[in-house]
């Protein structure tokens, strides 16, 4: 399973990448291998106003479906539309070519987990 270091997570198996003002979304690898293959992926709006913990949207797949949580509090300001034609992109590679928002973030990110402690909350998951 991939964990990437420098990344932050949070307990519903959300990524987020802090890039100054901005941060990068998606889920992770343990999520969409939960999920197996991803066949929708519903996103918010560009503009919309999101707030840490809030739902930001959905996922679908042969499996199962789930909701998506904003990690960070802020504004959308890009959505992957490449997820619209192939969502697959979230299974083939979660923290690259499978990222979902860009927010420009408002506030300071709180309780987000670090990549040893994401770690810790899967390993118990799968036992």
């Amino acid at each position: 399973m991939s964990i990437v270091p420098g990344l932050r997570y949070t307990a519903t198996h959300e990524w987020v990448r802090l890039e100054g003002g901005e941060a990068v979304v998606g889920i992770t690898h343990f999520a969409q291998e939960q999920l197996g293959d991803i066949t929708f992926v519903e996103l918010p709006a560009v503009g919309a106003k999101l707030e840490a913990g809030a739902e930001m949207g959905a996922v679908e797949s042969v499996k199962a479906a789930g909701d998506l949580y904003s990690p960070v509090s802020g504004e959308v300001v890009a959505v992957n539309t490449a997820l619209d034609q192939t969502p697959e992109k979230v299974n083939e590679s979660p923290y690259e070519e499978g990222w979902m928002v860009r927010l420009r973030v408002s506030g300071e990110p709180a309780g987000l987990l670090d990549a040893d402690a994401y770690a810790a909350l899967t390993a118990e998951a799968t036992h």
